[in-house]
């Protein structure tokens, strides 16, 4: 059975001087009634525990207020901005509650926060906008106009949804969401193609006949940064140097971003088609991140969530088995030689530091393959047995 799946599709942007113009305005006034919005809702909950509606404050700060003095320039931009802006606020609102009752995954979430001119902002656009691709592969804007788009591949369907970005290195980009169809690759033989992936910090990834080593991508631009953080430090606050050499740090960080970005993308993909099953050892990676010196650097540089959450979307899309392992199983101390099994193995930070170890049994384990190897018989034994994923 073929089923839709919501998949985003970024590419780069190129927007003319007037039209940067006139998405800096969009930009400003999105926050304006994010931050109207707030201040009424917090007002609201304070005098008598209400909760204004969607509705009602669409009407007030945008409606109303654009035929007020004060707030006549909200009528420069399109209104759809302004309520999807309205909905984010909703949603942070929902998300913020569910995560007290403990009915959300992942972190505590906190209460939403007023909006400030960041280097980083967005708006998005859906359909009521009526937003277009032009004949000449242009996006087509409401009060902005076509604005470049640099199209890297087709979109699968007609997006529902467009947002325009501007990262903290001054670039552009259009996001759109799109409905896709599930993928799936040719069926593997699973004994011969599963893998266990063993993640680490010396090398990126251990899996089944082959490593991945480590890119170290902001290893490599780190003598760069330090001299363009020194050069910032220097520069007198609000002057036109300081922009510029703020600019200069955004564009260095963005520009090892990206090269992650790309990296993960290649690996999760040749790994996605390589293997039919793929088990993966469920990591703390924030609390690994809290460390303090080099090696929580490290863990920082390796992005391992980030890896493990698209090569999970991967595997959904194209027909893959998906499995994460208990990080609470032994697969560093486990002896995988048949018939042994014994918790011999390194242990504890000062463990780390053992790449080889013999076991009592007389097998000699290279530490990384190890783990894969008892990775791989635990995911096996997960997918056997039908447990949910740990």
């Amino acid at each position: 059975m073929v089923i839709g799946m919501k998949l985003r599709y970024q590419f780069r942007a190129y927007p003319s001087v007037p039209q940067r113009i006139e998405l800096a305005r969009a930009f400003g006034c999105a926050r304006v009634v994010w931050n109207d919005a707030l201040r009424i809702r917090q007002d609201a909950y304070k005098k008598d525990g209400s909760s204004p509606s969607i509705v009602g404050l669409a009407k007030q700060l945008i409606t109303e207020a654009r035929k007020t003095e004060e707030r006549a320039w909200l009528a420069d931009v399109s209104a759809v901005v302004l309520q999807s802006s309205l909905r984010d606020l909703q949603t942070a609102y929902s998300n913020f509650f569910a995560s007290k009752k403990g009915t959300r995954k992942g972190p505590k979430m906190g209460p939403p926060r007023f909006k400030k001119k960041t280097s980083r902002q967005s708006v998005r656009f859906t359909k009521a906008a009526r937003f277009s691709i032009t004949g000449e592969g242009r996006l087509r804007l409401p009060k902005i106009g076509d604005v470049e788009v640099r199209w890297s591949r087709r979109l699968p369907s007609d997006p529902s949804s467009v947002t325009v970005i501007k990262d903290s290195a001054g670039r552009f980009f259009v996001s759109f969401v799109v409905e896709a169809e599930e993928k799936p690759l040719p069926e593997l033989d699973v004994e011969d193609t599963d893998t266990g992936i063993d993640l680490g910090l010396s090398t990126y990834a251990v899996l089944r006949g082959r490593k991945i080593n480590t890119p170290k991508f902001f290893r490599r631009q780190e003598k760069k940064l330090r001299r363009a953080q020194r050069k910032l430090s220097r520069c007198e606050k609000g002057s036109g140097n300081r922009r510029k050499a703020k600019l200069a740090v955004a564009k260095i960080h963005a520009r090892v971003a990206d090269q992650r970005r790309d990296f993960i993308e290649q690996e999760t993909t040749r790994i996605t088609r390589e293997s039919q099953a793929v088990y993966v050892e469920d990591l703390n990676v924030k609390a690994m991140g809290h460390r303090k010196g080099k090696r929580a650097k490290s863990v920082h540089d390796q992005a391992l969530g980030q890896f493990t959450r698209t090569l999970e979307a991967k595997c959904a899309r194209y027909g893959r088995t998906f499995v994460k392992v208990s990080r609470w199983f032994p697969s560093t101390q486990l002896c995988s030689a048949p018939g042994c099994g014994a918790l011999t193995g390194p242990r504890g930070l000062e463990g780390l530091k053992i790449r080889r170890w013999t076991c009592d049994c007389g097998a000699v384990h290279d530490r990384d393959e190890n783990a894969e190897t008892n990775l791989r018989r635990e995911g096996r034994r997960i997918v056997a047995e039908g447990l949910p994923d740990t």
